[in-house]
């Protein structure tokens, strides 16, 4: 069965990832800490994706897309462009169906990245994120007959995504709680698409607010615009897992109806997030992953007295910079 990128998914397309991806993906759990809630006059709850296999959540949307290839299309192979996070995943779930893979990867990926990939068997190919056309690069595979496993824009992948979702909502359930907020970092916006549509189809009156880089808050203008809008060039961030040039058609469409909003956030702010994450939680986090706990500290959500869910989506961070971030 090939999955088109037609339509976003149904809460019932998440279920029955969940149920393909049951005993595969780690169940990450909800942890606190009673010094953060305090700062915040909050209760804080973090979803560690850094725990997950292959070290973030993209490990869920990758195998989904890639377990539903039919025997034809897994044997002509998959290609896929990534900063980073999303390659391991597909390096991952290709290498469990023993598909060939082939990565495209920016010139600036974290070395660490790059070296994940080809260990679980992809091969690399380089780019100039900020001057190369992306589908430009992987056309030339795709012509060739490999199968494209995209980011973000792609049913199967947002509803991987989406499992993330069905567990937040199962866990609080189990503690008993309100969810009020919940807060992850949006590229192209794949994990907060999936991620709403898991809540909002249960709470609707729980907000979900989508987090991205200062000059990279394309979701932010497309959502003020009513449109999608791209990023200018020029800019740079530390957070090179959700450096994404505009949202996807498909992650839009469904973003503009669920979200409460999107903050774009500092380096800065996202360096102090990592150093309370390694503090406080005990946590390597990546940049990109740690700007949901960065924007809480924005002002612009009203956080007091309320129950928030930070999703931490990702801890592939490059260890010499990490130390750098970590020492500042």
């Amino acid at each position: 069965m090939t999955v088109h990128q037609a339509s976003a998914p149904s809460v019932a397309d998440i279920e029955k990832a969940a149920d393909r991806l049951a005993g595969l993906a780690v169940r990450t759990p909800l942890i606190e800490s009673p010094a953060l809630n305090d700062r915040f006059n909050a209760r804080i709850l973090f979803k560690p994706e850094v725990l997950q296999r292959t070290g973030s959540f993209k490990f869920r949307g990758a195998y989904n897309r890639i377990s539903q290839l039919s025997p034809d299309e897994r044997g002509r192979g998959v290609v896929a462009f990534s900063s980073g996070n999303h390659a391991q995943g597909v390096a991952a779930a290709a290498g469990m169906f023993d598909v060939d893979a082939v990565i495209a990867m920016p010139s600036d990926t974290p070395q660490v990245k790059v070296a994940n990939v080809e260990a679980m068997g992809a091969s690399v190919i380089r780019f100039d994120r900020f001057a190369d056309d992306r589908m430009a690069v992987v056309k030339p595979y795709m012509d060739a007959g490999r199968i494209l496993v995209p980011p973000f824009d792609d049913p199967a992948i947002i509803a991987g995504q989406g499992t993330l979702g069905l567990e937040i909502l199962a866990d609080m359930e189990r503690l008993g709680a309100a969810l009020d907020i919940v807060v992850a970092p949006c590229g192209g916006g794949g994990l907060i698409a999936g991620l709403s549509l898991a809540v909002k189809a249960r709470l609707t009156e729980t907000a979900v607010w989508a987090v991205e880089p200062e000059g990279f808050d394309d979701t932010r203008r497309s959502l003020a615009a009513d449109r999608r809008v791209a990023n200018e060039p020029g800019h740079t961030s530390i957070c090179d897992a959700i450096l994404t040039p505009s949202p996807g058609e498909i992650t839009f469409e469904i973003n503009r109806r669920h979200l409460a909003g999107a903050i774009a956030v500092s380096d800065a702010a996202t360096a102090q997030a990592m150093r309370d994450a390694a503090l406080h939680l005990k946590l390597v986090v990546e940049p990109g992953g740690a700007v949901g706990l960065a924007a809480l500290s924005s002002g612009e959500i009203d956080i007091e007295g309320k129950c928030v869910v930070v999703v931490l989506s990702g801890g592939n961070v490059d260890p010499v910079a990490y130390a750098r971030l970590i020492a500042a």
